[in-house]
């Protein structure tokens, strides 16, 4: 069969996608996962970020940002998928130059991540919406506790850099009950310095990824302030992982280090 007709991406970007797909390269760890658990055997190609699921056996091709265009040219998949946050405009423009179809998803909250992900599945692979996607839904249907807690969520230190406005993981903390203090900043993810990192804070949460987070590196920066440790995965990713997301978030944050 040939090229489908009609069909855009998040973007609004015309994708001109071979039926049936039965080659994909993902170059983001959150939809390399959704299309893994969903499809075995779909994905031929991925990034070395790609962690889950953990006995994905897949080629590698680098980076979410300096992903091997040559190679993935070389694989000639029916489509390559990406995300407008994590991957770079140029990769995109120089795949789809090389022939390449390739679907850009656009994720900023909650909803968007359940819609963007129904539709890569449905309309870009041509499949039924999943169990899981569904449970999803369910899972966060729930609204958010109140009264909000004042927060910060640092993605990185030296310099500290830390979660702000309409990002996705910033809409999983208001759902969670949190409200973080540096939304109002006009970066999506504000440099913030150490003398502002905790003013008006009564909770720093602190993930293991991207930065590496623990016990002994990183609550020692919020001296009087409960903190507490979580999964990043469940913070950032928006995949099959958002079925216990919530569940697992509330219960780490339920239970900070100290006050």
């Amino acid at each position: 069969m040939g090229p489908s007709d009609g069909v855009v991406d998040d973007l609004g970007a015309a994708v001109a996608v071979r039926r049936p797909v039965g080659r994909v390269v993902s170059l983001v760890p959150s939809l390399t996962e959704a299309i893994a658990v969903t499809c075995p055997g779909l994905l031929v190609a991925a990034t070395e970020w790609c962690t889950h699921p953990q006995e994905l056996q897949v080629e590698r091709v680098r980076g979410t940002k300096n992903p091997n265009v040559r190679r993935i040219g070389e694989i000639a998949p029916d489509l390559v998928v990406c995300n407008q946050e994590e991957n770079r405009r140029i990769d995109v423009e120089r795949l789809r130059a090389a022939g390449i179809a390739v679907w850009v998803t656009r994720i900023r909250t909650l909803d968007e991540a359940l819609e963007s992900m129904r539709r890569l599945f449905t309309v870009a692979l041509d499949i039924a919406v999943p169990q899981w996607l569904e449970q999803a839904a369910a899972e966060w249907a729930e609204p958010a506790p109140e009264p909000l807690r004042a927060a910060v969520i640092p993605v990185w230190r030296d310099p500290w850099m830390v979660v702000g406005r309409d990002t996705f993981t910033g809409d999983l903390a208001r759902r969670l009950g949190l409200r973080l203090v540096h939304a109002a900043l006009p970066e999506r993810y504000p440099t913030v310095p150490v003398a502002e990192l905790t003013a008006g804070v009564d909770l720093a949460v602190l993930p293991d990824e991207p930065y590496v987070f623990t016990e002994t590196d990183g609550p020692e920066a919020f001296p009087g302030i409960e903190v507490a440790l979580v999964e990043g995965r469940s913070l950032t990713w928006y995949g099959p992982s958002l079925v216990t997301a919530r569940r697992l978030l509330t219960e780490q944050l339920a239970h900070p280090l100290r006050a």
